[in-house]
């Protein structure tokens, strides 16, 4: 794919930059009250390994669902710029990329409402088959 289609395989990951900027922003709403009733007195979170515990199940499902972003998808933003750099953007590529980040805001939503780890699993397994299948078309290509 050639001129302005190419920019097309950027899409996905500018809608997977908006999701984690929605959870950036989820969490930092879910957490600002308890930091302004709390100043000054915040020490006792200096770990989260410490405060994770304390929190609210719908607390602990933002904080996870927010570090679950930045875990699996930073290999997704790296075969989408290796995609686009290498000039290989095409449609299966662009469908595969709106596949993940369709799957990846299901997996979110159902983490922060229901959290049915069960459905979880299924929509992060079929997501992580969508990142597979372009890694693998692209080592096809090279081999």
């Amino acid at each position: 794919m050639t001129g302005d289609n190419r920019m097309n395989i950027l899409l996905p990951m500018l809608g997977m930059i908006t999701l984690s900027g929605l959870m950036i922003a989820t969490l930092f709403f879910s957490r600002a009250p308890s930091i302004i009733k709390h100043w000054g007195n915040l020490q006792h979170a200096k770990h989260s390994d410490n405060l994770r515990p304390n929190l609210p199940d719908r607390m602990r499902y933002i904080t996870d669902n927010h570090n679950h972003l930045f875990e699996q998808p930073t290999l997704f933003y790296a075969i989408v710029i290796y995609i686009y750099l290498v000039k290989n953007a095409d449609d299966l590529h662009i469908q595969l990329a709106w596949g993940y980040v369709i799957l990846r805001v299901l997996h979110s939503v159902i983490h922060l409402t229901t959290n049915n780890v069960s459905w979880r699993a299924v929509i992060f397994i079929m997501s992580g088959f969508c990142l597979l299948a372009m890694i693998t078309r692209e080592l096809i290509a090279v081999l």
